[in-house]
């Protein structure tokens, strides 16, 4: 069972910067692809941005695209989310998550995080 431990989450001001981790225990295959969904209050879980573990196909959302950036360390199997010139509407629960296909939808992620919160104040 892989866990994950998000980290990073706080109340900044729009034009901030965050940068998000997330631990992961246990092994991570190459092939596999880490990355984060995130859920605004009142709306759906949505997909953020995800990377495979060898660093190959980086892939974000339109709404974060030029702005956030994701990354991996393989000697600390943590990955993270660069955000920056954040927006109010970036504001939400930020989860990390698993999975060994590359496909966004939510129901097929293979592991959750419980989550950080992101507020963004105009």
């Amino acid at each position: 069972q892989v866990q994950l431990v998000e980290s990073g989450g706080g109340l900044v001001q729009a034009g901030d910067s965050l940068r998000l981790s997330c631990a992961a225990s246990g092994r991570i295959f190459s092939s596999y692809f880490m990355g984060w969904f995130r859920q605004a209050p009142g709306k759906e879980r949505e997909f953020v941005a995800i990377i495979q573990w060898s660093g190959g196909n980086p892939t974000y959302a339109d709404p974060v695209k030029g702005r956030f950036t994701i990354s991996r360390d393989t000697a600390k199997n943590t990955v993270y989310l660069q955000m920056n010139i954040l927006k109010p509407e970036d504001t939400a629960v930020y989860y990390c998550v698993i999975s060994r296909l590359n496909d966004g939808r939510p129901a097929l992620m293979d592991y959750w995080g419980k989550g950080t919160l992101v507020t963004v104040s105009s």
